[in-house]
C-alpha cells in the first residue's frame, strides 16, 4: 500500500472512528431524558496498530442521532449514537473501510477503530 493509500485509509479509519461515536443502538430509560448529541464534534484518531498515519482529527456531525462527515473530504463516514451515547461508525474511501465504535458521554467520548492492517482509538469533543 502507497503512502497515500495509507493516508487516505487513515483518513477513512478518522472519520470510521468519528462516525463510530455517532452510531451505537440504545435506548434510554423510560423515565429519564434522553441526552442530545447533535452538533459539531472533533474527532481525533489515532493508530496504535498498523502503517497508517499517526494521528488525525476531523470534523464530524450529528444531526438526529446520525453521523456525518462535516468538512470536505473524499471520505464517506456513517454511522448513529444512540439515545444511551453509544456509537457505531463506518468510514469508507474506495475500496478500504474502517469501523469503529464507542461511547460519548456529555461533551466528550472515545472508543477504538479497526480497518484494513491497522487499529487504534479515537477521542470525540464537542464543538458547539
Amino acid at each position: 500500500m502507497t503512502k497515500s493509500q495509507n493516508s487516505t485509509v487513515s483518513r477513512a479509519a478518522l472519520a470510521l472512528i468519528a462516525i463510530s461515536f455517532a452510531g451505537a443502538l440504545g435506548a434510554a430509560a423510560p423515565a429519564t431524558a434522553t441526552p442530545n448529541y447533535d452538533g459539531l464534534w472533533s474527532v481525533t484518531i489515532m493508530t496504535q496498530k498498523g502503517n497508517c498515519d499517526a494521528s488525525y482529527r476531523y470534523p464530524v456531525r450529528i444531526s438526529n442521532g446520525a453521523v456525518q462527515s462535516d468538512g470536505p473530504s473524499l471520505i464517506n463516514v456513517s454511522g448513529k449514537v444512540g439515545g444511551n451515547g453509544a456509537v457505531t461508525v463506518l468510514v469508507s474511501a474506495g475500496d478500504k473501510s474502517a469501523n469503529g465504535t464507542g461511547k460519548l458521554s456529555g461533551k466528550g467520548g472515545g472508543g477504538v477503530w479497526a480497518g484494513g492492517s491497522c487499529a487504534g482509538r479515537w477521542e470525540a469533543e464537542r464543538r458547539d
